[in-house]
């Protein structure tokens, strides 16, 4: 993973918490696979300007589950070089109309696409060690990729919103809080945890 050792140690923290929470209470199911991810919840006033970020991060990593049932069984591969070139794109140009850089949101959007394959191929391994957890039905993956787009143009927005916080040197710190939260909030088993970190890396600037 791309990111300061500061970064890593804060972070990690939240798997460590997803694993205590795992063997206290016992396997945890992913995300469901079918319908669709709840909207973001409104991030309460006291919490940090980087708790939205997370939160839709979390978001968009439910998708996951979604777009993995839909390829499950069928020759579509987890990479999608085209697909991720045209979010990239999409990304960089509304972080231009923004005025955030779009430089930068690419790169955030480069480790959430990474984050996102990490899901997909945890389920496709599950599924495959387990055939009784497998999908019995197959989302549409043309609607899937509409609330995708939805939440991403959301998190455009809440990096631009967070812009300033994101360069100064409490945003590790804050960054993990925020995560350790949303990992709680949103009831992450371990994989989800896990690619949850992997989302964040780029998201603070020094």
């Amino acid at each position: 993973m791309r990111t300061t050792t500061p970064l890593r140690r804060a972070l990690i923290t939240v798997t460590a918490t997803a694993a205590v929470a795992l063997a206290a209470t016992g396997p945890a199911a992913a995300v469901p696979v079918s319908g669709t991810p709840a909207a973001p919840r409104a991030a309460a006033p006291d919490l940090s300007v980087l708790h939205p970020v997370v939160e839709l991060a979390s978001a968009r990593l439910a998708t996951a589950d979604l777009v993995a049932a839909a390829k499950w069984g069928t020759d579509s591969p987890v990479d999608d070089p085209v697909r991720e070139q045209q979010v990239l794109d999409n990304v960089a140009a509304q972080a231009q109309q923004l005025g955030a850089d779009p430089d930068e949101i690419r790169v955030v959007f480069r480790d959430q696409i990474e984050a996102n394959k990490m899901v997909q191929r945890g389920l496709f391994q599950r599924w495959t060690d387990h055939p009784d957890q497998a999908p019995t039905t197959r989302p549409d993956l043309s609607v899937v990729r509409q609330e995708i787009n939805r939440i991403t143009g959301a998190l455009v927005q809440a990096l631009a919103d967070s812009s300033a916080a994101r360069g100064t040197f409490a945003c590790r710190p804050e960054l993990a809080l925020a995560a350790f939260q949303v990992h709680h909030e949103d009831h992450l088993d371990t994989l989800h945890t896990r690619a949850l970190v992997r989302a964040l890396p780029s998201v603070c600037r020094n």
